[in-house]
């Protein structure tokens, strides 16, 4: 089994440890320990620095995870994977984004052709892993993107198949399903499945423009976050009342944002930091320093969220309160990433406008 990378490890406590918890109540229990640690920190690393830990102690818990489910499949008398298979994430985890509170979001892709003994493993095989994952911490994903669902669980020439009649379609679910893989990362496993897998994701991309427009009518979706007087419109009613929805706000737009882009320039990083330097480098720089200024800002917002406490494990809310928003200099950083994130929603609106008008 191909691990996380460790190589930057040193000098984060506890994540060895995880990588040899002998049962997933113990890897629940080291988890907790790690997440203790990475909370006494938040308030002393800068914000990039703490979420990549975030991601790393995730990793590793996932990773591990993999290997105690195909030990209990040994146990359970299925004996080992009939074939090399790879373990993959999606969503905020894919970005390397992943709050401590994080659910489910993950794939798998086996080495095909597919056979009925590879359907038979892999269908108990991904069952059992959400179950462990849940176990360990990971809510499952209310969208179902999780390797206990078929859509998510392929050998590579279905994934193949897959994505080629997403690609054919440019209604708004098949783009939203595209838009979902284009931010897989490889966790555990054969990572030759992964590239394999990528290599064909980005090459449906290349020289596309119809699809390219189809992500980009996607992507100009979202809510209002400033009103007509450029003051910072909180939730009116319910248990947030009072409150702002950063991730839906002000993160998810920006992530959406710098996601189009980085796959119209054929980028297959998947941190929306990462995806932000290469652009620089490609030439961007005019305009994704403060766009990394905005995010850096979303992603700090969103570690400090409220959260409640349940049998160890952290729900959080995604909502900075009323009370948070008392902080003056808080206010004002949010006010200004809400007006940049109103600037390019408007710029991207022109783009699709104008490329809308050649497809005629």
């Amino acid at each position: 089994m191909l691990l996380p990378d460790t190589k930057d490890w040193h000098g984060q406590p506890g994540l060895r440890g995880l990588l040899t918890a002998g049962s997933p109540l113990e890897l629940r229990r080291r988890r907790m320990e790690c997440q203790s640690i990475l909370l006494e920190q938040l308030h002393t690393l800068p914000i990039e620095v703490w979420m990549q830990r975030v991601n790393r102690m995730h990793d590793a818990v996932q990773g591990r995870a993999v290997e105690l489910c195909e030990m209990q499949m040994e146990e359970a008398g299925h004996g080992p994977p009939p074939c090399a298979y790879s373990f993959v994430v999606f969503g905020s985890a894919g970005r390397q984004e992943a709050t401590l509170w994080s659910d489910q979001d993950n794939g798998l892709i086996m080495e095909g052709p597919e056979t009925e003994e590879l359907s038979r493993y892999f269908e108990n095989f991904g069952f059992r892993l959400s179950r462990l994952l849940a176990e360990v911490g990971y809510e499952k994903c209310p969208g179902k993107v999780m390797c206990s669902e078929p859509m998510w669980r392929k050998t590579l020439p279905e994934w193949k198949r897959q994505l080629e009649e997403w690609r054919a379609r440019f209604e708004w679910e098949a783009v939203r399903y595209l838009i979902i893989a284009s931010d897989l990362r490889h966790i555990a496993g054969d990572r030759a499945l992964t590239e394999a897998w990528l290599d064909h994701f980005h090459e449906g991309f290349r020289d596309n423009e119809r699809l390219q427009v189809a992500v980009l009518r996607n992507t100009v979706r979202h809510k209002a976050t400033l009103n007509l007087l450029g003051q910072v419109m909180t939730e009116r009613f319910g248990d947030h009342a009072g409150g702002f929805d950063v991730k839906y706000g002000l993160y998810i737009p920006l992530v959406n944002s710098v996601r189009h882009v980085s796959l119209s320039r054929g980028i297959r990083a998947t941190s929306t930091l990462q995806r932000l330097e290469l652009l620089a480098e490609g030439g961007e720089e005019a305009w994704t320093g403060r766009v990394k200024e905005a995010f850096l800002t979303a992603l700090g917002m969103r570690a400090k969220t409220a959260y409640t406490v349940q049998e160890g494990m952290l729900i959080g809310s995604d909502y900075a309160s009323e009370e948070a928003l008392q902080d003056k200099r808080l206010l004002s950083e949010l006010r200004d990433s809400l007006l940049l994130v109103r600037r390019i929603h408007r710029a991207l609106q022109r783009q699709l406008r104008s490329a809308e008008r050649r497809q005629l």
